[in-house]
């Protein structure tokens, strides 16, 4: 009976110990939190605004100038003939689909541009988070972004050690 006793406690303590080494190897950090704090994401932020105020500008351009033929054409309607009127009626649909093409070829630009730039930052603090890891010996990190999917974040937080090894303060 006591044989049975102490392995009973033995498989206990194997056990315990077990899931406290296993709640050892498990850390998580807030990568929606970390990367806006990373300097190459504002630098990149400016750059895609920059960027967005160049396509805004080109399209008002386009705009005003869309609006100044249109109420060219309506005022002189009346007296242009029908020909001349479907000739600028064509132009004006012309015009409002180079417009719109422009817009979808600014959007996919804009998209292009975001994820050329965003690349580089995600696979720094990727890096930068496998390292301290590692350091600290952790061997699995989980994203604690609210609807990542990680329902309780108690353990280690890495985010200090990583903004540390990024230098951000």
């Amino acid at each position: 009976m006591r044989k049975l006793r102490n392995l009973f406690l033995a498989a206990i303590a194997v056990v315990g110990f077990n899931v406290t080494a296993q709640a050892q190897e498990v850390a998580h950090i807030n990568v929606s939190e970390l990367i806006p704090l990373m300097p190459e994401s504002k630098t990149a932020k400016t750059e895609l605004e920059k960027l967005q105020e160049k396509y805004k500008k080109e399209m008002e351009t386009m705009r005003t100038d869309f609006d100044t033929k249109l109420k060219k054409y309506q005022a002189e309607a009346p007296t242009a003939g029908d020909a001349v009127n479907e000739t600028r009626g064509k132009e004006m649909q012309d015009m409002e689909q180079r417009i719109q093409l422009f817009v979808q070829n600014a959007q996919q630009e804009m998209g292009k541009k975001e994820l050329a730039l965003s690349e580089p930052i995600l696979t720094k603090a990727q890096q930068a988070i496998h390292k301290v890891a590692r350091a600290k010996g952790y061997k699995y990190v989980l994203d604690s972004t609210i609807g990542a999917g990680v329902i309780l974040a108690d353990g280690p937080d890495l985010m200090a050690d990583v903004k540390k090894e990024l230098k951000i303060n």
